[in-house]
């Protein structure tokens, strides 16, 4: 039975503590893993891409994206790990959802991020978010 995962990188800390833990997960496994290494990108303001052209957009997302990867993939690399790696475009959870609905994947990873507020004194927003809408698990990494 084939096992995928979603691993959602922000290039943030929290995130690369993520990418260690499936290091060592995946290390103990007796059937390989299908890793999806996903990074969300947030629309601009339409008030910024009226006055730009489609493709700066488009590019300036996707080297940001890949900026975001970056550390990810070259831990990934590291250890010869087999991935695939996307960038989107749209609001982080309901995309992370949808990918992860989409390609079959048993299982969400993220970090959590502190915030000052009330609400995400242990997970971030957009993890909290994450946790609530999805019906695939979620692993929220500390």
């Amino acid at each position: 039975m084939n096992t995928a995962w979603l691993i959602a990188v922000d290039g943030s800390e929290p995130s690369l503590k993520v990418i260690d833990y499936v290091i060592t997960e995946t290390a103990s496994r007796a059937t390989p893993v299908q890793l999806f290494l996903v990074n969300v990108q947030a629309p601009l303001s339409s008030d910024i891409t009226r006055f730009i052209d489609e493709k700066v957009v488009e590019d300036f997302h996707r080297e940001t994206g890949a900026a975001a990867l970056a550390q990810a993939r070259q831990k990934l690399d590291a250890a010869g790990l087999a991935y695939s790696a996307h960038i989107m475009m749209g609001e982080t959870a309901p995309t992370l959802i949808e990918f992860a609905t989409d390609k079959g994947c048993r299982l969400i990873i993220m970090g959590a991020r502190g915030l000052g507020s009330v609400g995400g004194l242990l997970m971030g927003s957009v993890a909290t978010k994450v946790v609530k809408l999805s019906t695939v698990p979620v692993l929220v990494v500390k």
